[in-house]
């Protein structure tokens, strides 16, 4: 997991903050008289916000949650060109966050919740049925028709270049010379990420690459990828970064790595004091997450750069 590369390099975790006795720290610029918080969020978040944080956060502060959610990448241009104004920024890319909005919109960060990458699918139709009968999710994806299965646009979205990065390790991984190209020859490419379970919930589409949390989100059947390509484990690092997708528009060149949700407060920030609760929030409330479908190590919290006063793990 990335650590200590800018601004001092501060490293904490909740392992160590727990050990100090505390369990929801929220003293000194953490106060605040907002009624609302911004949320400009990764497309997958969108259920776990609308329908655990968000209410979770409401009870427990009297602050509403008001989210909008799009493919990370989108999230980060909307916020490098002020096309948003958003008070948190959460990104289901660690470093993508890091690489394109230190310095110029913050300085600091908080790791909060993991992912795996697999296949949700539709049981009834044939694709789905084979993966039932445990049929190997890639001779079963070949067999598919144009436009049967759904990937984020990787041009957009970090899910979408992580199913990408993922035909590329399985190919490497099973022999399957050509497997990569002949996906991406095959696949729909569902630009709105809050979208992409849709087709398969309807049966319009047979299956979709997706984080483990929107399968369970939509109640649909779900197989999880490999670990040598689910990019669910931090450690798994150096081998996640053999494959590689470059965006078509920004030229920006992602290493396979694993899916680290993080989350910050715009320098810009209209509410920066409730910005600052709510990243608390999702630094102290694995259980919140966990009921999402997203998974809290006992690694995290872990915060890179200089948190802001107040905003200690």
């Amino acid at each position: 997991m990335t650590t200590g590369s800018r601004s001092g390099g501060l490293r904490s975790t909740r392992r160590g903050f727990l050990a100090a006795g505390a369990i929801l720290p929220l003293v000194g610029c953490l106060d605040g008289s907002a009624d609302s918080v911004s949320v400009l969020s990764a497309g997958s978040l969108a259920r776990t916000f609308e329908e655990y944080v968000g209410p979770a956060f409401h009870d427990e502060t009297g602050i509403e949650v008001r989210g909008e959610y799009y493919g990370t990448n989108a999230v980060m241009r909307m916020v490098e060109d002020r096309t948003k104004h958003p008070d948190v920024i959460v990104s289901a890319d660690a470093t993508l966050l890091r690489d394109r909005l230190y310095e110029d919109v913050t300085d600091w960060d908080v790791e909060f919740a993991t992912n795996s990458v697999g296949i949700g699918y539709n049981d009834e139709t044939t694709f789905g049925q084979r993966l039932e009968k445990g049929e190997p999710w890639y001779e079963v994806a070949l067999d598919t028709d144009d436009g049967d299965l759904t990937i984020a646009d990787p041009n957009l979205d970090p899910l979408g270049y992580r199913a990408v990065q993922a035909f590329e390790l399985a190919e490497a991984e099973y022999g399957l010379d050509g497997f990569r190209e002949a996906m991406l020859e095959r696949v729909y490419r569902e630009p709105e990420e809050p979208q992409i379970m849709a087709g398969v919930e309807s049966g319009g589409r047979a299956g979709a690459i997706v984080y483990r949390n929107m399968a369970v989100d939509h109640d649909v059947p779900y197989r999880d990828f490999d670990d040598a390509y689910n990019f669910s484990d931090p450690e798994r690092n150096a081998h996640y970064a053999t494959a590689e997708f470059t965006t078509d528009e920004e030229g920006y060149t992602a290493e396979g790595r694993a899916v680290v949700y993080n989350a910050t407060v715009n320098d810009e920030a209209d509410e920066p004091a409730a910005g600052r609760r709510l990243v608390n929030f999702l630094a102290h409330t694995p259980d919140v997450l966990e009921a999402a479908g997203l998974t809290v190590p006992d690694g995290m919290p872990v915060s890179e750069g200089d948190l802001p006063e107040g905003l200690e793990l």
